[in-house]
């Protein structure tokens, strides 16, 4: 049975038509017949009027699809990756729903360049077939989630780039400007995603890296999900936070992305930091940068090793990069002038 079909003739002969009704007539769940009333009103054939168990479907006009569009602020779509632009998925849901309706214009081009460009990663990083989309719009926030069930964005970053641990990719995404598939990206979208989100997660591999910009931290923490990747992104409708202002932060004025921000605590959680070899991972792929801030937050002390590495044979072999670091404590800053002295 065509279940359109049987809707739209519900419909003409009755002048409105009932989840309910449609179920009693094909036998088919309420589920998966919600599926077709809500592709039909997304096309604007009907619009849903009323709520609960007075909720029923009429006949759509110009002014009941604007009306009825600008009431959904929840969306939910499974994308085809071989079919899908980032910017059409986009476009769909302003033009669909209330979920980005009147919303500052600040706001708006933050989510539109966080949801491409996480989309866009999905598409072409995750090797999956699809790729889920959700997008709401609650009372004090806008929050979207990007799903697919590919390989792990860790996962892909420690093979491409053939690294021992999930950690290391981590590690190695954290500093910007990374990338597995270098001719088609620059490998700054994650970057400047988590410096205009309120929060960004990205879970993959059992790992959950949190971006949280209101307390200005990062933090890592161990997850069940393991297959493909989740990434979700919320940021406040009041907030002051400017795109242009985040990219010139970190540009120069011919727009390259010349600066990154290092977590050192994030690297060796719970760990001194006394080895070559732990400065030798730190500053893997930190030459690609013209300035690189070293923060220091929750690190007592640094080793002599470790400090040398940086700050005299790494930073001899660079003099074209400042390194500049902040919340070192006293221990710290003793280790790095010595180093540098």
């Amino acid at each position: 049975m065509n279940v359109k079909e049987e809707i739209l003739r519900v419909l003409e002969e009755r002048g409105e038509a009932r989840t309910a009704d449609i179920v009693k007539n094909t036998g088919f769940s309420r589920a998966y017949i919600n599926r077709f009333f809500r592709e039909l009103r997304e096309e604007g054939v009907l619009t849903l009027v009323g709520k609960a168990n007075k909720a029923r479907y009429i006949p759509s006009s110009k002014k009941l699809i604007t009306e009825d569009r600008n009431s959904i602020k929840y969306v939910r779509r499974i994308l085809d990756n071989a079919e899908i632009d980032e910017d059409r998925a986009f476009s769909d849901i302003r033009q669909k729903s209330g979920v980005l309706k009147d919303l500052p214009k600040n706001i708006l081009d933050i989510i539109e360049y966080a949801f491409t460009e996480m989309l866009n990663n999905a598409i072409e990083h995750s090797g999956a077939e699809t790729t889920t989309i959700v997008m709401e719009r609650k009372v004090n926030n806008v929050f979207f989630e990007v799903r697919d069930r590919g390989i792990g964005a860790f996962r892909n970053i420690m093979e491409k780039k053939s690294l021992e641990t999930i950690p290391d990719a981590i590690r190695d995404l954290l500093k910007g400007k990374q990338t597995t598939v270098p001719s088609l990206h620059s490998g700054e979208g994650i970057f400047f995603t988590s410096r205009v989100a309120d929060v960004l997660t990205i879970s993959s591999s059992q790992k959950k890296l949190i971006y949280d910009n209101l307390v200005d931290d990062i933090f890592l923490r161990n997850i069940r999900l393991d297959k493909g990747t989740k990434v979700t992104f919320s940021i406040s409708i009041d907030s002051d936070h400017q795109l242009a202002d985040v990219f010139s932060r970190y540009t120069d004025d011919s727009y390259q992305f010349y600066t990154t921000d290092v977590k050192v605590k994030l690297y060796e959680e719970g760990t001194n930091y006394m080895s070559r070899s732990q400065a030798r991972r730190l500053v893997i792929g930190l030459d690609k940068f013209t300035r690189v801030f070293l923060d220091f937050s929750g690190v007592e002390t640094i080793g002599q090793a470790f400090a040398d590495e940086i700050f005299r044979v790494w930073s001899s072999k660079h003099p074209e990069i400042k390194l500049v670091y902040k919340n070192a404590t006293e221990n710290i800053l003793f280790m790095i002038e010595r180093a540098k002295s």
